[in-house]
């Protein structure tokens, strides 16, 4: 029982562990389908190092990192993991793991250096290479078009601002269907854009820093979703697979959870998961709608008022383009339940709750629940888990190893989680691990750790930590090794 427990911890407990419980049970069998997507996944500026080499440009990412205290520590991603040298070393690791799908970013300034014009050939070889390597090892390419490495020299043209933007993404798109499309057939268009919106473009904690006014930083936003749209049309024309090729758009999944299975709470998570309210970034339907249904959410309309960006009455109808499926991003939820005057109510997380080595990500593994089941069931889409993961504070071990239990926890609860989705009917289609490799985890640098595969800096040695043979396991079971365990809700327990 709960011992002087707060009504918010409870809350967060009975979702996170007695629906983590139903998950492993009702899975029965076989969790996952047969040919469920296993993954892990990387970002090119957060692994590829060679930050100046064989002809590639500088992006915002470079520059920022070079302006005195934007980054923990003063980090660069100038050598990061060095996987541009030695993807071959990672592929293996990836084989060793067992994984069905690498989902990797390009970087647009080592293929186009200065955004536009003239390509790269260095650049493309190394991704070509990267891509044959997969394959001859038996791992599908996942490729994300654009994940935040935004070449400096379009910046300087007024970057997401400017209009031409879209035309900018779209000749980019170009270059990589032409070269790379009779080997991949998985695409994203973009990852997370309230990340490379919102953080860099409205709070100036991510590159290139800037803190637009509200207007400027809708019109931006507006702008990125033209762009995903072109790209989109480049794609389906382009490809040279058209019938086997899957193109999707990867969010910062805001998710929403409900703080008890009674429908009003229910509903009342639902409600919140696509409200657009203040004025931040920090919501899904305001990225997601005009993508998918052609229009704004009428909530953040409201809401934004005088504030809204002028555009073609057009712009909407471009913007709609077909996807294959819908890239969800989660780490953790908000709880919700129906206030007293019905309308939803958040439950604030209570002191001393669990989180990650990330202040922002208390563990929440009904996130994985809830998210998909909202997800699916307002835009009918198939959906990919295109990251999910924890950062600890790992270190190398007297034994030599690199032991994360709370990591190989945190998996567990929150895959059983997403096995209970899938059990319900919600159709996922695989699961990436963020990250294959501890990284540059932008302006945090180095402080966090967030791979399967720890990475001393220094020597750039590579060390497989007990969650990798975790998650090795499950892998190759298909998820059976997830049962068995009943679940312990998250929240502190005494007897």
């Amino acid at each position: 029982m709960f011992l002087g427990a707060s009504a918010g911890t409870m809350a967060l407990a009975r979702v996170a562990g007695a629906a983590s419980k139903a998950g492993a049970s009702k899975a029965g069998g076989a969790p996952f389908p047969k040919d469920f997507a296993w993954g892990v996944a990387t970002a090119a500026y957060q692994v590829e190092g060679a930050a100046a080499e064989d002809g590639k440009g500088p992006s915002v990412w470079d520059v920022f990192c070079k302006k005195k205290g934007a980054i923990f520590d003063g980090n660069t991603g100038d050598v990061a993991c060095d996987h541009y040298h030695r993807f071959k070393e990672d592929i293996a690791l990836m084989k060793s793991l067992g994984v069905r799908s690498y989902r990797f970013s390009v970087s647009w300034p080592r293929v186009l250096p200065a955004g536009v014009g003239a390509s790269n050939p260095k650049g493309l070889d190394f991704y070509s290479r990267l891509v044959d390597e997969l394959l001859k090892n038996g791992i599908e390419p996942l490729c994300t078009i654009f994940h935040w490495d935004y070449p400096q020299a379009l910046y300087k043209k007024g970057g997401w601002l400017n209009r031409d933007s879209a035309e900018w993404f779209a000749e980019y798109t170009t270059l990589l269907a032409d070269k790379l499309s009779d080997r991949i057939k998985i695409w994203a268009t973009q990852n997370e854009p309230q990340c490379f919106i919102g953080l860099a473009l409205l709070d100036g904690v991510h590159a290139p820093g800037d803190k637009l006014k509200f207007p400027d930083y809708l019109t931006a936003a507006h702008n990125g979703m033209r762009a995903h749209a072109k790209a989109v049309q480049v794609l389906r024309a382009r490809c040279k697979d058209a019938k086997g090729t899957k193109v999707g758009y990867a969010l910062a999944a805001q998710i929403a959870q409900p703080a008890s299975d009674k429908p009003e709470d229910v509903e009342a998570a639902r409600t919140a998961i696509f409200s657009v309210t203040g004025r931040h970034e920090w919501n899904n339907a305001w990225w997601t709608d005009p993508v998918l249904f052609g229009k704004y959410p009428e909530d953040g309309v409201k809401n934004y008022g005088k504030d809204m960006p002028k555009f073609k009455p057009s712009d909407l109808d471009e913007m709609k383009q077909p996807l294959d499926y819908l890239g969800l991003n989660i780490y953790k939820a908000d709880t919700y339940k129906r206030g007293v005057d019905g309308e939803p109510e958040q439950i604030p997380v209570p002191p001393g709750y669990p989180r990650s080595g990330a202040d922002w990500q208390p563990i929440t593994p009904g996130c994985m629940y809830w998210g998909p089941r909202y997800f699916f069931d307002r835009y009918k889409l198939p959906l990919s888990i295109t990251e999910n993961g924890l950062a600890t504070r790992d270190q190398v071990f007297l034994d030599g190893k690199i032991h994360d239990p709370q990591r190989i926890d945190f998996m567990h609860r929150y895959l059983s989680e997403l096995a209970r989705a899938i059990q319900d009917g919600v159709p996922v289609t695989g699961y990436h691990a963020w990250s294959l490799l501890d990284n540059f985890e932008w302006a945090d640098g180095y402080k966090q750790r967030f791979g399967l595969v720890y990475v001393d800096y220094q020597n750039q040695k590579r060390v497989p930590k007990d969650s990798f043979d975790w998650y090795k396991k499950v892998i190759a079971t298909g998820g059976k090794s997830l049962l068995g365990k009943s679940a312990v809700p998250v929240a502190q327990l005494t007897p």
